[in-house]
């Protein structure tokens, strides 16, 4: 069971996150859902951040009166914490209603590198 990221990943996560409010507030939507989902695959072995990757997700779709994508993020919403502390978790997902929340998906190689490293020295910071 995941509760808490490692000091390495956290790292990675927040600049995730905040390259998502930067492009947001640039009004460069493709790059804000881009750093959503990056933070998705950083994130969703931990139930909290795991969930605060989703409910970002779910308020982009929000702001952009983007249905589909609010439907699906409702159910991930619900089950995605939960998944996340079994431990059923299909890498590489990146979140969003456009692929099955059960998909592995191929994870980039930079984020490859940051979560094997992170699991290898968890109290490192990068």
């Amino acid at each position: 069971m995941n509760l808490r990221m490692p000091e390495m990943l956290r790292e990675h996560y927040k600049k995730e996150m905040l390259g998502y409010q930067l492009s947001l507030i640039g009004g460069d939507l493709a790059s804000a859902w881009t750093h959503l989902e990056r933070s998705h695959i950083l994130g969703h072995e931990y139930p909290f951040e795991h969930t605060c990757s989703h409910w970002q997700m779910l308020k982009f779709g929000v702001k952009n009166r983007d249905l589909r994508e609010v439907l699906g993020q409702l159910p991930r919403l619900l089950v995605g914490g939960i998944k996340s502390f079994s431990g059923v978790i299909p890498r590489g997902n990146t979140g969003g209603a456009n692929v099955s929340a059960l998909k592995p998906m191929p994870v980039p190689a930079e984020l490859k590198l940051i979560l094997d490293n992170s699991k290898k020295y968890p109290h490192v910071r990068s």
